[in-house]
């Protein structure tokens, strides 16, 4: 029978940087380097807190841990002048929710070393630190554990427990267990602990995957929609849409909704992508994504996910050209110091003095002509320059064509 007062996860916390499990290079790069001032960031469950507490355990200093949930900076100041004048290493956990003033308190005593501050949060450094703290810090960014770290996590963590109690965990049920992790070693051992009481109340010694199923929660994967996931997982969303790619592009858009992302942001994305990445290669994208948002609007989750999946599906592997894209930002460029007067010949002769004026004067209208085209200039004086080069892609091959007959004197090849 287990007895223990503190939670596994403590027992089991790593005494010994050999003892450490996942992120192998970042471990050895903070290793090689003299004591300094960190932040540390990256999902639940990868190790933040056991770097900490495994710095504190290698350096002979006065350490103290605080929690920016439950503590301010009145109780920082205190241990740092109790220290008298002796560098500390304060370990911070939680440290985004510490508002801008609270960290600025913080600069003066990292900067004259008072203290060696290493924080820990789940956010990304670049949304929740001020930049002043961010540039006295060293930034080191944990990932999720692998598969074959939180294997190795649970051997280590099965032959603890063996010691006290005998059990065995069939393998579909252990694999479904590692998998349920999404990378989180505290999960995993949690998990392992909720197993454990179970078979002590229920005198069994055996586990199967229905066992698991009954006794763990269907946690949510790792998804954050308000924090910095939330925007690599659209970055790389619209990404495999960019490169063509319906297959990895499914695969953020299930990771998406599963994480609880609104369905209209991922909609209003797929608009955007639609005519900046596909444009004139094929125009009826934006037809789909415009019906996809309006679609996804009135039906809502779950059946949303079906539309989402076509439209996503469509513009993956449709004809891509940014050339649209490409011709506003040059012609935005083109104008941005200079004087647009439009000519004479081009303004709307509304009143009659805009005709006294001249307006609309010597203005030939092209439906009047063969091929609804009469060879004109629509620029104001002095001021030419292409910005459109139509791509060879799709449906814009034949808007290419078409131009180079219309305008032979402007360079499309």
């Amino acid at each position: 029978m287990i007895n223990i007062d503190l939670p596994l996860t403590e027992i089991l916390r790593p005494q010994s940087w050999e003892d450490f499990v996942g992120n192998e290079a970042l471990i050895q790069k903070i290793k090689s380097l003299p004591l300094h001032s960190m932040i540390l960031y990256g999902p639940p469950g990868c190790g933040k807190t056991s770097i900490a507490k495994l710095l504190i355990l290698n350096h002979h200093l006065k350490a103290f841990e605080f929690s920016a949930t439950n503590c301010g900076i009145k109780e920082i100041r205190e241990v740092i002048e109790n220290s008298q004048e002796q560098t500390i290493i304060l370990f911070l956990d939680e440290i985004h929710r510490f508002n801008k003033t609270q960290q600025d308190s913080l600069l003066s005593y990292v900067e004259e070393k008072k203290i060696i501050l290493i924080g820990a949060t789940t956010e990304h450094p670049g949304f929740s630190i001020i930049p002043a703290l961010l540039s006295r810090c060293q930034i080191y960014k944990l990932l999720p554990l692998s598969i074959e770290d939180l294997n190795l996590l649970y051997k280590k963590s099965v032959e603890y427990l063996k010691k006290f109690i005998e059990f065995e965990i069939s393998p579909e049920a252990k694999d479904y267990l590692i998998q349920s992790c999404y990378g989180d070693a505290r999960k995993l051992i949690r998990y392992l602990e909720i197993l454990i009481n179970y078979l002590q109340n229920h005198s069994e010694n055996k586990i199967s995957i229905n066992t698991i199923k009954s006794l763990i929660d269907d946690n949510p994967r790792l998804y954050d929609k308000n924090q910095d996931l939330h925007y690599d997982y659209i970055s790389a969303f619209i990404k495999s849409l960019r490169g063509s790619d319906p297959d990895a592009a499914l695969l953020y858009l299930a990771a998406m909704l599963e994480g609880g992302e609104d369905p209209l942001f991922i909609a209003r994305r797929m608009i955007i992508f639609a005519s900046e990445d596909i444009g004139n290669a094929s125009p009826t994208a934006l037809n789909l994504a415009v019906s996809t948002f309006l679609a996804v609007e009135r039906i809502g989750m779950p059946e949303a996910r079906i539309i989402l999946s076509q439209c996503a599906i469509f513009l993956a592997s449709s004809p891509k050209s940014n050339a649209s894209y490409k011709a506003i930002q040059d012609a935005q460029f083109y104008i941005k110091n200079k004087v647009v007067i439009v000519p004479n010949h081009l303004r709307n002769p509304s009143t009659k003095i805009h005709r006294q004026e001249g307006a609309g004067q010597n203005y030939h209208y092209p439906h009047d002509y063969p091929n609804h085209f009469i060879k004109q200039n629509y620029f104001p004086k002095d001021l030419f320059k292409q910005f459109y080069f139509p791509s060879d892609q799709g449906t814009e091959i034949k808007i290419k064509e078409r131009l180079k007959q219309l305008h032979p004197e402007r360079k499309y090849d």
